[in-house]
């Protein structure tokens, strides 16, 4: 028993740091919950964001709710006692669901960024492959592999201890045994490194295809505008910034337990303190916070169902209205300009439009999913016959009139081909045709030549 009550042992520090730890840890905690459950809320009350990467984005959310509920009263119950309440099968317990929780949300991430990269990089194909099976498949795999590295210590690869202030459990990264440190090493590696490393690859290469997409819709207008070339440097100006967000927050969340616990792998465990052993773990669990904001809140749809649903959070409603008819009024200033003008401000309108769906890390934020499966061949036809005959002053007509179909988070790529005028038909599918599949991307998109051949084959 002696052992015992070292580990759980009270620590002489000031009465003053348990209190501030617990105040933060109750922000985190209030934040944490109530965020994740208006995300979760808008989930289920609109059937429209129920597309399938949003169930990654929903994944998120449990998870983080889960966290929060799960570490946020019993770390601040703790921090009011000054010591461990809560006995050793409660540390398990608690430490166990810690582990969970926190890895299933950053796998999660990891997933994210995998599904956005291949939509980006590969829409076609990913349309195709996509379904709420796999999808659903997916979703058990992060658990599963979360599950597996949370189960470990309660089996015999390390242990659950109290660990810091003894006012929170985690596993013992401390003890120099053999099944200690090999249990660190894979984790850090496992659960942080290689999936940081992937998500630094795919927003790296999201970056890129959406800068050289950006390139060859300049190629393909008339004018090299610089309105084009301003919105096309917003774009990726923009989707830079996100990606450094994901990015920073993820290392700011985790990056402060990996190093504490490599440090202590090297065996300089004795120059770790219990503030330096505390302070990750205060870290890690506001990740709960930043989630919900990164991947959902900000977004357009989700603020409109929650200022729908929740009285409270009209605010939200009212401030996007503000940016639609800025954004309504930039239009019409635009189709003031000559037919040329308007030409490369429709065609970048769309490119816009597809961007901002990846930039804004939801892809299906305003349409609902599509699949080649369930689309109607000649629904496509007449919505790309519509988009090609029109002149481009009334091309905002006939887009609106398609747009749930044709201009979607991942077939928007696909569909950008469509949106030029008659005049510039013959020019861009020879162009396309004429490049070569290494020298011209563009080449795999669905081209209008394509659709001809399409409309040809059905007529007869």
């Amino acid at each position: 028993m002696e052992p015992q009550r070292q580990i759980y042992k009270r620590l002489d520090v000031p009465d003053h740091v348990h209190y501030i730890i617990a105040f933060l840890i109750l922000i985190i905690g209030t934040l944490g919950v109530s965020g994740n459950a208006l995300v979760m809320f808008a989930f289920y009350s609109n059937k429209k964001l129920r597309s399938l990467p949003n169930y990654f984005i929903m994944n998120l959310a449990v998870s983080d709710f889960l966290m929060a509920i799960t570490q946020s009263p019993i770390f601040f119950i703790n921090c009011l006692y000054k010591e461990w309440m809560f006995g050793e099968l409660g540390c398990k317990i608690y430490a166990f669901c810690g582990a969970l929780f926190g890895i299933t949300s950053m796998i999660n991430l990891l997933a994210i960024s995998i599904d956005r990269y291949l939509v980006i990089t590969k829409p076609l194909q990913t349309i195709q492959w996509n379904s709420k099976r796999r999808t659903g498949l997916a979703i058990l795999c992060i658990w599963l592999y979360s599950l597996a590295w949370s189960l470990a210590p309660l089996i015999g690869w390390s242990s659950y201890i109290p660990e810091g202030l003894m006012t929170s459990c985690t596993w013992d990264y401390v003890s120099p045994s053999p099944a200690n440190k090999s249990y660190t090493m894979m984790l850090c590696c496992f659960v942080f490194f290689i999936p940081l490393s992937i998500i630094l690859y795919c927003y790296l290469f999201m970056f890129l295809s959406v800068r050289q997409a950006s390139r060859d819709l300049e190629m393909l207008s008339s004018q090299k505008s610089s309105f084009v070339k301003q919105q096309s440097m917003r774009s990726e100006w923009k989707l830079a910034k996100i990606a450094a967000v994901v990015i920073v927050v993820y290392v700011l969340s985790w990056a402060p337990y990996a190093c504490v616990t490599l440090v202590a792998w090297a065996g300089h465990q004795d120059v770790l303190t219990p503030y330096s052993k505390t302070l990750p773990a205060v870290l890690a669990k506001s990740s709960a916070i930043y989630n919900p904001f990164i991947y959902a809140i900000i977004h357009n749809k989700y603020r409109a169902t929650l200022a729908e649903r929740v009285p409270g959070l009209s605010c939200l409603s009212r401030s996007q209205k503000d940016g639609l008819s800025s954004s309504t009024n930039s239009d019409a200033s635009a189709q003031d300009s000559s037919v040329s003008r308007q030409s490369s401000v429709s065609k970048n309108r769309l490119h816009s439009t597809m961007v901002k769906g990846e930039v804004e890390l939801d892809l299906m934020e305003n349409r609902p999913k599509l699949s080649f499966k369930g689309f109607s061949r000649r629904r496509l036809l007449k919505c790309s016959s519509l988009l090609i005959e029109k002149p481009p002053v009334q091309m905002k007509e006939s887009l609106s009139l398609c747009e749930r179909d044709l201009v979607s988070g991942s077939f928007s790529i696909a569909a950008a081909p469509m949106v030029m005028s008659s005049k510039q038909k013959s020019r861009s599918a020879d162009l396309i045709h004429s490049s070569g599949d290494s020298q011209n991307p563009m080449q795999k998109l669905l081209s209008i030549s394509q659709l001809q051949q399409i409309h040809e084959g059905e007529a007869s």
